[in-house]
C-alpha cells in the first residue's frame, strides 16, 4: 500500500523521502509542473524589502538575481520551507511566517512596527501567475506600496502515470496527500480524465489548509483531513490518524 504525493517536482521528492523514513511506501503524481517567468525590472522603482509566499517564486528568478541586486534586502517568507528556498538563492536576512498568507500580511506588518520596514515603504511581492489571495492588497491597505512581479507559473499535468492509475483501480493506494488548492483541482481533473475519480475519492485525502479541503468536499471526498498547522509535519501527523482511523 502506498501514500500518493500530488506535489510538484522537486518538493515532491524531499516529500518522498521524508515518507519513506518514516516507514511508507511511495508513489509521485506532480499534477502541476513548474514554468519560470522572466522578471521585469522597473528601473525607476527601488525596493526596501520582499514579500515571498512560495519557494516556486525564489526559483523563478534565482538565475537572474546577480544581475538584479536585490539579495541585500530584507525578505519576509511565508514559511521556512520557502525561507530556505531565499537562503539558498543567496538572501541573508530572512523572516519566517506562520505557514499562510495570513500569518506572512501580520508579520510584515509587524516588521514596520519593529522598525525592520520604513512605513509607506516598497515592497516587492514575488508571485506565481495564479494567486489564490490578493496579498498585495492587503499589503496596499495596511499602507505599503507593493509591487507584484510574476516570476513563474505552474502548468496543470493532465495525466497521472500509469503506476498511480493502476495503483488506484488495485486499491493498492492508501491515501492522498494535497499541499495546495490548484494542485488538488489539478488531480481531480487528471483521475476524472483517467477515469480513477471514484477510487480516489474513496481513500483518505490530506491537506495542507482548509482552503485546499474544500476543493476535495465540493468533488464529493467524503474522509478529507485537514493538518492542524501549515506544514509538512502536522501534514504527516494528519495522515497517520488517517490510517489510524481505518484500521480502527
Amino acid at each position: 500500500m502506498s501514500i500518493l504525493v500530488t506535489r510538484p517536482h522537486p518538493d515532491n521528492e524531499a516529500t518522498a523521502e521524508n515518507l519513506r523514513a518514516r516507514g511508507y511506501a511511495v508513489l509521485l503524481a506532480p499534477v502541476l509542473k513548474f514554468e519560470p517567468v522572466a522578471f521585469h525590472a522597473e528601473r525607476e522603482t527601488s525596493y526596501d524589502g520582499i514579500v515571498v509566499t512560495s519557494a516556486n517564486a525564489i526559483r523563478g528568478i534565482a538565475p537572474q538575481l546577480p544581475d538584479l541586486g536585490l539579495a541585500h534586502l530584507p525578505l519576509f517568507a511565508v514559511g521556512e520551507h520557502t525561507a530556505a528556498a531565499a537562503r539558498d538563492a543567496g538572501f541573508a536576512d530572512v523572516t519566517v511566517a506562520g505557514g499562510d498568507a495570513a500569518a506572512l500580511r501580520d508579520k510584515v506588518v509587524q516588521g514596520a512596527r519593529d522598525k525592520v520596514l520604513k512605513k509607506n515603504c516598497t515592497l516587492l511581492y514575488l508571485a506565481g501567475a495564479d494567486l489564490s489571495r490578493d496579498l498585495g492588497g492587503e499589503l496596499g491597505a495596511e499602507g505599503f506600496n507593493v509591487v507584484t512581479q510574476t516570476t513563474y507559473r505552474m502548468a496543470p499535468v493532465k495525466v497521472l502515470p500509469r503506476e498511480v492509475c493502476d495503483g488506484f483501480a488495485a486499491h493498492g493506494i492508501e491515501a492522498v496527500l494535497h499541499y495546495s488548492r490548484r494542485s488538488a483541482r489539478a488531480f481531480l481533473d487528471a483521475a476524472r480524465e483517467e477515469g480513477v475519480e471514484i477510487s480516489a475519492l474513496a481513500i483518505p485525502q490530506c491537506c495542507l489548509s482548509e482552503t485546499v479541503a474544500g476543493v476535495l468536499r465540493e468533488a464529493g471526498a467524503s474522509q478529507v483531513l485537514v493538518a492542524a498547522t501549515p506544514d509538512e509535519n502536522a501534514l504527516f501527523d494528519t495522515l497517520e490518524r488517517a490510517l489510524r482511523t481505518r484500521l480502527a
